[in-house]
């Protein structure tokens, strides 16, 4: 399967294949690491990474955001090395609160709670975004994301997250009862507890992970703030990086306990019923943003999607 796949693949995604799914060692694959520099997409997103705090967080879903393009970056298999990582890396952790957590440039309205102004704050939708990318960045843990990690764990409730913002974003808080656990707050959470030994294994893990699935099984009756698990849910999309049925399962298959539970194999099943008779998987949903890459269209297979399912599917053993 993966032969085929890197036959219509570009150098890039044969860069993360060959790295994140054959095991294969970076440093015999410099030749194709440097090819996959070239690539004018991937030269485009290392440019927008440049001036990090240049974009508003206003729309957690939003492709274009410069954290969006660093994590997609560095998921690949790029490393600080490249200047423009290591550049947006700094600007990231330049701006960080007392309880540890890196901040983002964002304006809630008045009318939603905020203060209708450009301000450094943070919500559970974006700081463990910046804390999961200086992980795969590899900054020494300890010294500069542990704090931001325990103050944001600290933050569990008995079925996940709730929605929660820093003191700067005032009153906000998303379309949902305030008792009920954002189910992407949740995901995103577990999504960076997953790469943290300390805590993959934690009851707070476990709870955030029975959280989702319960969502999945309920998914007729139940969705909190506003996350559904309907038809949409169900399209095949990329990149992994909101709450839809490739996000949530790239997400849960990290976790041993959750590789076990049926309603998970169920989520896997369904994904693998939509593979075409060559083994590829064709978008049912894009991000508009996304135009131009293989990811962004639903008319033909998309050699990046199918890595993403593939990974997925190794992940499951299945």
């Amino acid at each position: 399967m993966f032969e085929k796949l890197l036959s219509i693949s570009e150098s890039w995604l044969q860069y993360a294949i060959r790295v994140n799914l054959l095991d294969e060692s970076k440093a015999d694959l410099s030749s194709l690491r440097d090819e996959a520099l070239q690539d004018k997409k991937i030269q485009a997103y290392l440019n927008d990474i440049s001036d990090f705090h240049s974009m508003l967080v206003s729309n957690h879903k939003n492709p274009e955001l410069p954290i969006r393009k660093l994590i997609f970056l560095l998921d690949i298999g790029f490393d600080t090395d490249i200047p423009e990582i290591q550049n947006a890396i700094d600007q990231l952790m330049s701006h960080k609160d007392k309880s540890g957590i890196y901040q983002s440039l964002t304006n809630i309205p008045k009318h939603f709670g905020g203060t209708g102004t450009d301000i450094l704050g943070w919500c559970l939708c974006d700081a463990p975004l910046l804390l999961m990318a200086m992980l795969k960045a590899n900054v020494d843990y300890q010294q500069y994301i542990k704090q931001g990690v325990d103050f944001l764990v600290a933050l569990n409730q008995p079925h996940g997250f709730a929605c929660s913002v820093s003191e700067e974003l005032g009153k906000f808080r998303g379309p949902g009862r305030k008792d009920d656990p954002c189910p992407y707050a949740t995901l995103v959470m577990l999504n960076l507890m997953s790469d943290i030994d300390e805590y993959k294994g934690s009851g707070i893990a476990i709870n955030g992970i029975k959280s989702i699935l319960d969502l999945w099984e309920n998914s007729l009756e139940r969705h909190p703030y506003m996350f559904y698990m309907g038809t949409d849910f169900r399209k095949l999309k990329a990149p992994a990086m909101w709450y839809d049925i490739v996000s949530v399962t790239d997400c849960l298959g990290k976790y041993e306990s959750a590789k076990n539970d049926n309603r998970f194999l169920e989520m896997v099943g369904m994904i693998k019923s939509k593979q075409d008779e060559n083994g590829l998987f064709t978008p049912e949903s894009i991000y508009t943003k996304c135009k131009g890459w293989d990811f962004g269209q639903k008319k033909t297979p998309s050699p990046y999607l199918t890595y993403l399912c593939q990974r997925i599917f190794q992940r499951a053993g299945v």
